[in-house]
């Protein structure tokens, strides 16, 4: 597997499981090693663009929000006898609050629903978040793919637009359009999606089965995941029994994502390219996969990613992405690791020191569980960026500094 390139191995969709690989090159470890237990079988991922099924869909749905509260956290300190009070001061993500200077869930989503759209196709349809107030949107690519140019907007406000592509990037699975002969629009407000932390509150905010500005809301359930979603063929959406369009769907080639921001908030067909926001109605993932066979296991692309990718896009149409030069598969036995099975002539990788056979088992600030792991890192990586690369081999760990390039 090119790290620059989905897995094909890969089944399922997790990372860090698939087909066994054999053992390959110098990576040797000290004594013997048993073979290891059967992996436990995990489920994959599916995007989560609306395939039309041609019916008239009808859905209720009820949202029950806990109210959070947050401040300062009082602390003692000796002092002498007697105790004295002090108040520390935290750093803390924004909450929703009923209190007054606090915005509600019900004033996140009025803040947030004029910036998100509908995204009408031929086949499916997605969600998208305003750009710009002359009609740049962001959204999937996997939400415009195939879909030609009949493209059709509908806004918070019930009026539509015809669409074009300005750009797509498959490897980040994000693309921008522009909504024809519109002005003034509500733009979304971008966040950082850098100071996420696990727990804090978000709205996930699209149109799932076509019920346009559905908003649900949850937690970050986890940060910097890597997640392979669409299935080659078996249909990248999942509808409810009985709700027709099964078999309907276009197939979809696997596309592998680094970094992806994983959320209970409930996310279905149709939220693709929608918006996940914090509690201060700032934009911090484009709603993109949720795991086929799980309950309210969503992912979003990080924000940052998505603006890096947005600005390419509307400036260039296209998206220049960074180049390690190694294939890799997962390491066998008791240590997680990507196996380097190939390094590729006058590439960052062989410029900085690596070689076939050694266990890549951390790129960046993220531990490798698998190949997935780094194919999704390097897609995140910018050209020039100094990426420290953890390896072993022979039984010793070194780390070197990689110079990520231009792939050609």
């Amino acid at each position: 597997m090119d790290a620059n390139t989905p897995r094909e191995d890969t089944t399922g969709g997790w990372s860090q499981f698939g087909v066994t690989p054999p053992t390959a090159g110098g990576f040797t470890r000290p004594g013997p090693v048993l073979p290891p237990p059967p992996p436990p079988r995990r489920s994959g991922f599916v995007l989560t663009r609306k395939t039309i099924a041609g019916l008239a869909l009808a859905a209720f749905t009820a949202l029950t929000v806990a109210a959070l509260g947050g401040g300062a956290v009082g602390a003692y300190v000796a002092a002498g006898a007697q105790p004295t009070p002090t108040v520390t001061k935290t750093v803390a993500s924004p909450v929703f609050r009923a209190a007054s200077g606090q915005l509600t869930v019900a004033q996140v989503a009025e803040k947030v629903q004029p910036s998100v759209v509908m995204i009408q196709g031929q086949s499916a349809e997605g969600s998208g978040v305003v750009l710009s107030e002359d009609g740049l949107i962001l959204t999937n690519n996997h939400v415009v793919s195939g879909q030609g140019r009949q493209l059709t907007v509908k806004f918070s406000d019930g009026k539509t637009a015809k669409a074009t592509v300005v750009g797509t990037d498959p490897a980040t699975d994000l693309a921008v359009i522009r909504a024809e002969g519109v002005s003034g629009l509500a733009k979304v407000t971008l966040g950082d999606s850098d100071q996420l932390k696990v727990g804090d509150d978000v709205l996930a905010i699209g149109s799932p089965l076509g019920l346009d500005g559905t908003v649900t809301s949850g937690i970050i359930s986890a940060l910097d995941r890597t997640v392979t979603a669409g299935n080659g063929g078996q249909g990248d959406q999942q509808l409810p029994p009985g709700w027709g369009g099964q078999g309907q769907a276009q197939e979809s080639e696997p596309t592998t994502l680094g970094g992806m921001i994983q959320t209970d908030a409930a996310i279905n067909p149709g939220n693709s390219g929608g918006a996940l926001v914090n509690a201060a109605g700032e934009l911090v993932g484009i709603n993109s996969a949720v795991a086929a066979d799980g309950v309210n296991l969503g992912f979003a692309i990080p924000v940052n990613t998505a603006k890096q990718v947005s600005e390419q896009l509307i400036s260039k149409g296209k998206v220049t992405h960074a180049f390690l030069g190694v294939s890799v598969t997962d390491a066998t036995g008791d240590v997680p690791g990507a196996l380097v099975r190939q390094v590729s002539a006058g590439s960052p990788a062989e410029k900085a020191g690596l070689k076939q056979g050694d266990l890549i088992t951390k790129i960046g600030d993220t531990a490798v569980s698998g190949g997935d792991t780094v194919v999704g890192q390097v897609r995140g990586f910018k050209v020039g960026q100094q990426v420290p690369v953890t390896y072993q081999r022979d039984g010793k760990t070194d780390t070197v500094t990689v110079n990520m390039e231009e792939k050609k």
